[in-house]
């Protein structure tokens, strides 16, 4: 069942275990298969951790936050979920954002700086990015186009991180 499990997807530890107790495999069968294939390579939480990371930042542009959430779902322990989190450079993560905003800021051109920074920040947030990363970017992207952005500051309240 692991294996079938394991050749449609990579999958943690946490994920086959729950999958075994689903089937109502025996704790102890569970784990000595577990471990096994803990021993064998064929489940390597560190690994999987690092290439989603990676794998999701550059396919959707997930931040940490985001990213650290997706793997803690997927029940990996905390520590490998820093360790993962942390190969993200801060700049990667700031260009990434700045790459997102672009392409969406073209269909957002004829609204006002106000509608725009909103569904700007607002999806840059769904995607795990800090306010205030966020609202620096979109500011930056506005700016850049020659839009007045002084009184999208009444957005925030000065709540801005």
């Amino acid at each position: 069942m692991c294996l079938r499990l394991l050749t449609m997807a990579p999958k943690t530890r946490a994920q086959l275990a729950e999958a075994l107790r689903k089937r109502e495999v025996p704790e102890e069968a569970a784990q000595a298969v577990l471990e096994r294939f803990s021993e064998v390579g064929l489940i390597d939480d560190e690994a999987f951790a690092a290439a989603w990371v990676s794998s999701r930042h550059a396919g959707r542009g997930l931040a940490r936050r985001a990213l650290a959430q997706e793997l803690r779902h997927r029940g990996v322990d905390e520590d490998t979920v820093n360790e993962a989190v942390e190969q993200l450079d801060p700049e990667q993560e700031v260009e990434t954002a700045r790459r997102l905003v672009a392409r969406k800021l073209p269909g957002t051109r004829g609204l006002d700086p106000q509608t725009r920074t909103r569904r700007l920040v607002g999806m840059l947030a769904r995607k795990g990015y800090g306010a205030g990363l966020a609202f620096r970017v979109v500011r930056e992207a506005l700016e850049g186009e020659g839009d007045d952005v002084d009184d999208v500051d009444d957005l925030f309240d000065g709540d801005v991180r």
